[in-house]
C-alpha cells in the first residue's frame, strides 16, 4: 500500500466517522424533543365547533412574528379544560354565538421568546397597535410579560365570542399601517370577534374586564363570556377579559415545554 493510497483511506474513515456523529446527534435531537402528558388532548378532538385563530402562529401579535414553538396552528388543553369549554360552546351556540380561541396550551420556549422580545428595546414594530400607550421598559413591571405563563400549565387559554354565521377574517400583511387596539373596532385590525372595547393582547387598562370606561355593548359582551366560563369552573385574570383558567388545575405547578403540535400528543385526533 502507498503511502498515498493510507492517507487517503484515512481520510474517508475519518470522515465517515464524523457523518456517523453527525447522523447520531440529529437522531437524538429528533427524539428528545418532549411529548405531551397523555392527557393533553386536541381541542378539535373534543369539541370541532369552537373556532380557532391561533394568533402566535402568525405574524399579528405583540412580537411580529411567529413565536417560537408553535408549529401548527393548534389549540392544546388538558382534557378537563378541553371537555369544559365544550359545555360553554353547548350554552352559547343557542344564543347564536361560538366561542373562538387565540391562544391554549403555551409553551415555555414560547415565554422565554416574549422575554428575549421584551428586553429588546430596539424592538417596537408591533407598538403601534399592541402597546400605543406603554413604554417598553415597562412591561415586565407592569404585568404585561413574565417569565412563567399559566398558559404552560395547559388549563389555560385566550378567548373570545363570535356571532354566528362567522364572518371570515383577513389575514393580517406585515408592514401594513396599525391601529391601536383600543380604537372603535370599525378602525382597528378586523376581527369576527363581537366588540369587546378592545383588541386580544391589548397591553391596556382598557383590557382590564370590569374597567368602568367599558359599558353598554361592550361590557354586555365581556359579561356574557365571563359569566358562561365562570359557571363552568373557569377563573377570568381581571387585567385582561380574554384570559380564562379551568380550575382545578391538572398541573397546578407544572410548566411544559413540548412544541404547539399533533405529534406531541399521544393520541392524535
Amino acid at each position: 500500500m502507498t503511502r498515498l493510497t493510507a492517507a487517503v483511506r484515512a481520510l474517508v474513515t475519518t470522515l465517515a466517522a464524523l457523518l456517523a456523529v453527525s447522523a447520531a446527534s440529529a437522531t437524538a435531537t429528533a427524539t428528545s424533543e418532549p411529548k405531551a402528558p397523555k392527557d393533553f388532548v386536541a381541542l378539535r378532538s373534543v369539541d370541532r365547533t369552537i373556532l380557532q385563530e391561533m394568533r402566535y402562529f402568525t405574524p399579528h401579535n405583540f412580537v411580529g412574528e411567529r413565536i417560537d414553538g408553535y408549529r401548527e396552528p393548534l389549540c392544546i388543553l388538558t382534557r378537563p379544560a378541553a371537555e369544559a369549554l365544550h359545555k360553554a360552546q353547548r350554552q352559547l351556540l343557542p344564543q347564536g354565538y361560538s366561542l373562538k380561541v387565540y391562544d391554549c396550551y403555551r409553551p415555555q420556549r414560547a415565554v422565554d421568546h416574549f422575554v428575549r422580545w421584551a428586553k429588546d428595546l430596539e424592538d417596537q414594530r408591533m407598538k403601534g397597535e399592541f402597546y400605543p400607550n406603554v413604554d417598553k421598559t415597562r412591561l415586565f413591571e407592569d404585568g404585561y410579560i413574565a417569565e412563567k405563563s399559566g398558559h404552560s400549565r395547559g388549563s389555560t387559554m385566550d378567548l373570545t365570542i363570535v356571532k354566528l354565521p362567522a364572518k371570515p377574517t383577513r389575514p393580517y400583511v406585515p408592514g401594513e399601517p396599525l391601529v391601536p387596539c383600543f380604537a372603535p373596532q370599525g378602525e382597528r385590525f378586523p376581527d369576527n370577534s363581537v366588540d369587546m372595547g378592545t383588541g386580544y393582547d391589548c397591553f391596556d387598562t382598557l383590557s382590564h374586564t370590569l374597567d368602568p370606561r367599558i359599558q353598554g355593548e361592550q361590557r354586555a359582551n365581556r359579561l356574557l363570556l365571563k359569566d358562561t366560563l365562570e359557571g363552568l369552573g373557569f377563573v377570568n385574570l381581571a387585567e385582561e377579559w380574554w384570559h380564562f383558567t379551568f380550575k382545578p388545575e391538572a398541573y397546578p405547578d407544572t410548566y411544559f415545554d413540548f412544541p404547539v403540535s399533533a405529534k406531541s400528543l399521544v393520541t392524535s385526533y
